[in-house]
């Protein structure tokens, strides 16, 4: 093999360390090879096994050498990667690959004995992978022998497109570096599997300490100790603190080096400055992961989050999960765990709700909230600091917890929010998630240059359209967040926004019918066929349209007959039944009447509203459960938010298409050109090419800088022109008097330019030149663009266009990648879709054309983060199709990207 000498001058790619999550839920580092490391390497090298040195040499071999050549890089034609773990950072795998070819390169993988199977060659393969693909390599190659059947199955399992042959004694295997659609679905089940693995060391432990137990019940790690025992975890618990060497009747341990069994979860409750501590502790003592309830970290200012960052890499460094600092803990209900590790004075009922909330004090009003109201959880888990495990984990896990069917959370921030998006669409097809997200407020309005950026001034409009695209819930309060969870972790999802109302008083029906228009339900009219059913066991008096009144004097049997009608003539998706005691029926009466008609109900969603002090009655065990409300509003709004979810579960998925026609490496290189001159707004010849690039649909356009000149690209373009201003920071060319449209011949033209120049002069700005564009053909207007959030990445927008766009307010918000779904639904949702339909008579505008537009704009910002404002205004939808009169792009350099999944 040929060397190449290693440039001890150049650090390696800090981008490329990342932390990665195992099968198992550990964590291990890695990162590019430096020289410095050849000793770690040779330490490495010489602890393999004969079997694991024979298959990657394929015989003995001076390991001497091996430990040289194995550092010897360049990062681009030779390049390596280490995986390592523990307080020294001890390194555990070696992954290379070295050019052999123009596209070409070799690689292989060495893995410690006992981590082999942990998944961390294929997490090697797909880094290196990625850098291979930048550095202009296409293919990877290797020879592996025919009896290392593990290494066989690594590349037959990594989702890239593998191809096999039988050569001299070995087998020789091609793959290429690029990822594909299956590549990508095999690493996020691995980042599944991992998320599922490491959620469960703290939701399905075996054993768990406390450090920081205490003998004083008013003490955090006194009242989780308390918690721990009398809730009847099904697991061993051992107390630990310095001082006492009995708790509760328990033995205590000094420390958890004293501790006679590795736990599986560690819960910290001591004073923020020994946590660090305490947590070296746990990692020698092999704990497998930490439930840090202790505040006074990032939440508290810079110290604090230095705490954090100690905390975590000591974390890190040990393969230990994290939750928290900073939470009120966890807890699981199912009857073969019977966790609560929490300081919540009283224990949830078990149920189908999993609720994460980011706030340890709310967690205690939520858990103290969920027994009060009889709302049944599976499983809790306050986040705090989400140091580590995050909201995306838990959805991964609760995914696949057949105890959870309904998912609530309370978010105050995202971490990586595209991976929630992705995560939680895919959930959302089969559990609802309901969230609150505090934040509302427009405090973090950004200053932008752009009518896109304007009407995404606020991040709660990327939030909304985060949780739109999702499928997710979003509720305005808490209250509301638990009506809509009792709803749906007791009835089933309605089939369709239609609702009957059955009540015995005619005004909370008049009430309850104008909540349920008010909420986008339809108070569907009832039939002659379900008027006559009713008709003949009700009441003369009672009125039979829909609400239902039955009068003050209907009987328990009147409910349970009444329901029962409008199920089996299939009158409506929902039933909301308002109950206003009277003198003579009594309440228990009425309730088990409900329930029994619930057990019949045949998939119709029922709601119950008990107008009285006490509510509705406590249910028995077993039975089938109907939600009750205080009011007929509340249950008008859950069942909203229900049937909203229902009907976006009954789209299509929807599909990420790759538009035909586009040229992404010529537009890399018109985004390096103008990176290379500093970014900032390209000008209008950059523009026209980089939407060329991707085949967006441009109107011609010609840059000129006199009236002259202005009159021949005017004369060369053919018939009536329009002429805009060039000037720099001027945004509303029209209010500036830049904008001349309809120009017909050279003296028309002259004029308007000379015109312009002077309006523009006057609005405080300096002409850099005109735009001469033939004038669109007559259509409907559109605003699409796109503002790059640092968040959430490319955020797209899409509305009623021209110059009254703020004015109008009319957008559509999506995060890109779009779905075709997502085009679809965003021209639909808008006002002014009429318009585009055929709106009084007019021809129905190319609506598929305009879908294309904004899949090809997607496309173009996903392939180009460096694109960080976009404004495409107008856009003019005609019956001919679609045409870009005028648009504007903003370029800054883009961070690195991880190529793969990392903590």
């Amino acid at each position: 093999m040929s060397s190449v000498a290693a440039d001890t001058t150049h650090p390696y790619p800090r981008s490329c360390e990342v932390d990665v999550a195992l099968r198992d839920g550990s964590t291990v580092r890695v990162r590019p090879v430096a020289v410095t490391d050849r000793p770690a390497v040779e330490t490495f090298l010489h602890a393999l096994s004969p079997a694991s040195i024979g298959f990657r040499f394929f015989g003995q071999i001076d390991l001497d050498w091996v430990a040289s050549w194995s550092t010897d890089v360049d990062y681009a034609d030779r390049y390596a990667l280490v995986a390592s773990t523990g307080a020294d950072q001890a390194i555990i795998a070696h992954g290379a690959y070295i050019r052999s070819g123009p596209d070409r390169a070799e690689v292989a993988f060495t893995v410690a004995d006992a981590w082999q199977g942990h998944g961390i060659a294929t997490i090697m393969l797909g880094h290196l992978a990625a850098a291979a693909e930048e550095h202009g390599i296409a293919v990877f190659t290797a020879e592996v022998l025919p009896s290392n059947h593990h290494m066989i199955q690594v590349f037959r399992d990594s989702g890239y497109a593998v191809a096999l042959r039988s050569g001299d004694g070995v087998i020789e295997i091609e793959l290429p570096t690029s990822r594909s659609e299956q590549t990508r679905e095999r690493f996020e089940q691995r980042e599944q599997s991992a998320a599922i693995a490491a959620v469960r060391r703290f939701l399905r432990p075996r054993s768990v300490a406390v450090v920081g137990a205490s003998p004083k019940r008013a003490t955090v790690g006194g009242e989780i100790l308390r918690n721990l025992r009398s809730y009847g975890f099904n697991g061993e618990v051992y107390p630990v603190n310095r001082r006492v060497r009995t708790i509760q009747g328990r033995r205590a341990y000094g420390s958890m080096a004293e501790v006679p069994e590795p736990v599986d979860l560690a819960v910290i409750a001591v004073p923020a400055g020994q946590v660090s501590a305490v947590a070296r502790e746990c990692g020698s003592a092999a704990a497998r992961a930490l439930l840090v309830i202790s505040a006074g970290f990032a939440e508290v200012g810079a110290e604090g989050a230095g705490r954090q960052r100690e905390l975590l890499e000591i974390c890190r460094e040990a393969g230990m999960r994290l939750i928290g600092p900073n939470c009120l803990g966890v807890l699981n209900t199912a009857a073969d765990v019977r966790l609560n590790a929490t300081f919540a004075e009283q224990p949830p009922r078990p149920g189908a709700i999993g609720f994460l909330s980011q706030s340890g004090g709310l967690g205690i009003a939520i858990i103290e909230a969920a027994s009060r109201m009889g709302l049944g959880l599976s499983s809790f888990v306050s986040i705090g600091n989400k140091a580590d495990i995050s909201g995306n984990d838990l959805l991964e896990y609760w995914e696949q917890d057949s105890d959870t069917r309904v998912l609530l959370l309370y978010l105050e921030s995202f971490g990586n929010p595209r991976r929630f998006a992705r995560i939680a669409r895919r959930v959302s097809r089969a559990k609802p998630i309901v969230a609150v997200k505090s934040g509302r407020s427009p405090a973090g309005a950004r200053a932008s240059a752009s009518h896109t950026g304007a009407l995404l001034s606020t991040s709660d409009v990327t939030v909304d359209a985060l949780f739109r695209q999702a499928g997710v819930i979003r509720t305005d309060t808490m209250q509301e967040l638990f009506d809509v969870g009792a709803l749906l972790s007791a009835q089933p999802v309605p089939a369709g926004s239609r609702v009957a109302i059955v009540t015995n008083a005619g005004g909370p029906g008049i009430m309850c019918a104008d909540a349920c228009q008010g909420a986008g339900l339809e108070v569907v009219e009832l039939s002659q066929r379900v008027r006559e059913r009713l008709a003949g066991f009700l009441a003369p008096e009672a009125s039979l349209s829909n609400p239902v009144d039955m009068i003050a004097t209907a009987s328990p049997e009147s409910y349970r007959r009444t329901i029962e009608a409008l199920v089996k003539e299939r009158a409506c998706d929902a039933i909301i039944v308002i109950f206003v005691p009277p003198l003579v029926t009594r309440v228990h009466d009425v309730a088990r009447a409900l329930r029994a008609a619930a057990g019949k109900a045949d998939g119709v969603t029922l709601a119950a509203v008990f107008m009285n002090s006490e509510g509705a009655p406590p249910e028995p065990g077993g039975a089938v459960h109907v939600p009750s409300f205080a009011f007929p509003e509340d249950a008008a709004r859950a069942l909203a938010h229900a049937a909203g979810y229902g009907r976006w579960r009954a789209l299509p998925a929807g599909h990420v298409l790759e538009p035909a026609g586009c040229r992404p490496d010529e537009a890399t290189a018109i985004v390096t050109r103008a990176l290379a001159a500093g970014g900032g707004w390209l000008g209008p010849e950059e523009v026209w090419a980089l939407l060329d690039c991707y085949g967006l649909p441009l109107l011609g356009v010609r840059v000129v800088r006199t009236p002259a000149e202005a009159v021949a690209a005017a004369a060369e373009l053919g018939g009536p022109v329009a002429l805009k201003a060039l000037a720099s920071g001027l945004l509303h060319k029209s209010d500036a008097g830049g904008v001349r449209v309809a120009l017909d011949g050279p003296d028309a033209v002259a004029g308007a330019a000379r015109a312009i120049k002077a309006a523009v002069r006057r609005a405080g700005y300096r002409l850099d030149g005109l735009l001469v564009q033939p004038m669109a053909a007559a259509g409907v207007e559109l605003l699409m663009g796109v503002v790059h959030d640092q968040s959430f990445g490319p955020v797209i927008a899409c509305g009623a266009g021209g110059t009254s766009v703020e004015v109008l307010g009319d957008v559509a918000v999506r995060i890109t990648p779009l779905t075709d779904l997502d085009a679809r639904e965003m021209l639909r949702s808008l006002r002014t879709f009429r318009l585009l339909d055929g709106y009084r008579g007019a021809p129905p505008c190319d609506v598929a054309a305009v879908e294309d537009v904004l899949l090809r704009l997607s496309a173009l910002v996903e392939a180009h983060p460096e694109v960080v404002e976009l404004d495409a205004n107008p856009v003019v939808a005609a019956p001919g199709g679609a045409t870009i009169v005028d648009a504007r792009i903003r370029l800054e350099a883009a961070p690195p990207r991880r190529p793969l999944p990392s903590l």
